[in-house]
Parts: structure tokens; C-alpha cells; sequence
């Protein structure tokens, strides 16, 4: 990382222009696990080019940037995925050619021997009508990279999920071959294909990509308290707090509260919860 804070803000990142079509928005579809009962048509929905829909997820891969393909000069061997964010201001088009603006909007030191967090911001727009998208924030821990100082003056405080039980409970079953399928939409990340680098990691057998989670999570709460209708969900931000592993049980459990949910999402056969701290705000239903 930079010595100076100064210089990691004004890091230039190259604007990204991203071509995709109906078999892309398929594919990361099916990537998360859509599709798993042929005779649902509300999951056909968005697995099918008849009458085709985004998944409100599908804005991270539109032009999906590998971390370690960023000149953040970070030790990238100990950098994790910690939280993400979306805020959706429109369902992106079926097929078409976006544009991702991306900046480092901010920056919290835990000091030299902890780390630092870093929130990589990126903003995609719609390169036929310049209509904005999505705002995404992906939220780095850096665990060499303390020291530096900070540019966000507290720390942002977690969702806290409701002590009672959940209004909704959603299981997702996930493929043995799920990260093979997700990194076909861009993140090939040897860490979710090779046995051999997920045992060099400390894994025992190749992991599902944190956002194929995230997006597994986006599609239980499309499904169970948005009518199937993406256009819906208005944001959708957590934590990652534990690994899936491809061909697990994604339980998701939603509270309802004000103008949106709260999440959780565990694999309860090792009792491991996967997805914390989740929100995400509805847009209402007009009458």
C-alpha cells in the first residue's frame, strides 16, 4: 500500500467498459444456483431468454475487476473480501454495454500491526443512455496494510439482526460444481477450481466465491418477500463471516422490519454461519 494516504485516494483506476448479452445474465444466473427445479417457472424466469430477467445481483459482474488486477499496491496474499454493497437505481438491461467508474471512497486504519479496511466504489452505467445502474461498494480488510491512517473518521457500524425468530426461512441448495459454473462470469480465482491452491489456503477442498454467496442470499430474498420481481430490492449490503463450500445448504433467514429485511445466512450442517449483518431496503409495491 502507498506510504501516504493522500496517494491510495487519488490512485487512478481505468474506467471498465463491459459488453454482455442474454447467455452472460443466464450464466450468472445459474451461477448462483437458479434453475434447480425445471417445472418452476418463476425461477425460469431468470435462467431462460423468454420474458428474461436480471437477477438484482447481476451488477457485480458487469464489468468484474479482479482485486489483485487493481494497482492498489495492497499484499494481496492477505487481503480478505470482508462486506459488500449495492445499491440498485435500476435493473440493468437483459443485453447491452455498461461502463464502471471506480474509486477508493474510503479508507479505516486499525493501526500498523492490524490492518486497515478499504472501500473500493464502483459505479455502472448504462453506456446507451448513461442511466446509473448500480453504486457498489466492496468493503477490503488488509490485514499487512496498517499504518497508513484513515480517511473515514469512525468506523461504519454492523447491521444488528432483530434477537427474535425469523419472519422467513429460505434453504438454497447449492451444486457440487457451483464455482466452476459462477467463475465463468469472471472471477477465476484459482482458490474456487484448484484442490491443490484451496489446500495451499488452508481450505480443504476448493470454496464458492463470496459473491456467488451474495447473490445466492439476493435471489432468497427476490424469491421469498419480493414476489419474484428484482426491480424490488432497493440495496443489499452484509458481511461475510465463514466460507461455502460448492454443493452445501445455503439457509437464509429474513426478518422483516420497517422498509426492509434483515439477513442471515448459515450452512446449518456444520452449523456455520456464512452471510451477518445483512439489510436489504424494498422499494413498496404501488397500488
Amino acid at each position: 500500500m502507498s506510504n501516504r494516504l493522500e496517494e491510495l485516494l487519488a490512485t487512478p483506476l481505468e474506467d471498465n467498459i463491459f459488453i454482455y448479452t442474454e447467455r452472460d445474465v443466464i450464466l450468472y444466473a445459474l451461477g448462483v444456483g437458479v434453475g434447480a427445479d425445471p417445472m418452476d417457472e418463476a425461477q425460469l424466469r431468470f435462467v431462460y431468454e423468454k420474458n428474461l430477467l436480471p437477477l438484482p445481483t447481476l451488477p457485480v459482474v458487469l464489468g468484474y475487476t479482479r482485486i489483485k488486477d487493481l494497482p492498489l499496491g495492497i499484499n494481496y496474499l492477505k487481503t480478505v473480501h470482508g462486506e459488500q454493497g449495492i445499491v440498485l437505481h435500476k435493473l440493468p438491461p437483459v443485453a447491452g454495454t455498461t461502463v464502471t467508474k471506480s474509486r477508493i471512497a474510503g479508507v479505516q486504519d486499525k493501526g500498523a500491526d492490524k490492518g486497515a479496511t478499504i472501500i473500493l466504489r464502483r459505479e455502472v452505467f448504462d453506456q446507451a443512455n448513461n442511466d446509473h445502474i448500480a453504486t457498489i461498494d466492496m468493503t477490503l480488510f488488509c490485514r499487512g496494510d496498517g499504518g497508513i491512517g484513515s480517511s473515514i473518521a469512525e468506523p461504519v457500524v454492523p447491521v444488528v439482526i432483530p434477537e427474535r425468530d425469523a419472519d422467513v426461512i429460505v434453504d438454497i441448495p447449492t451444486l457440487p460444481q457451483a464455482a466452476l459454473i459462477y467463475r465463468l462470469s469472471g472471477d477465476v480465482n484459482p482458490l474456487h477450481a484448484e484442490p491443490a491452491v484451496a489446500k495451499a489456503a488452508g481450505f480443504e477442498r476448493p470454496i464458492l466465491h463470496g459473491l456467488a454467496t451474495y447473490g445466492i442470499v439476493g435471489y432468497a430474498v427476490t424469491k421469498s418477500v419480493c414476489d419474484g420481481d428484482p426491480a424490488r430490492i432497493r440495496s443489499l449490503k452484509g458481511r461475510f463471516s465463514a466460507p461455502v463450500f460448492p454443493g452445501e445448504r445455503i439457509q437464509v433467514s429474513l426478518w422483516r422490519e420497517g422498509k426492509g429485511v434483515f439477513i442471515r445466512a448459515a450452512v446449518p450442517e456444520r452449523n456455520a454461519v456464512v452471510f451477518n449483518n445483512g439489510f436489504a431496503e424494498l422499494v413498496a409495491l404501488q397500488n
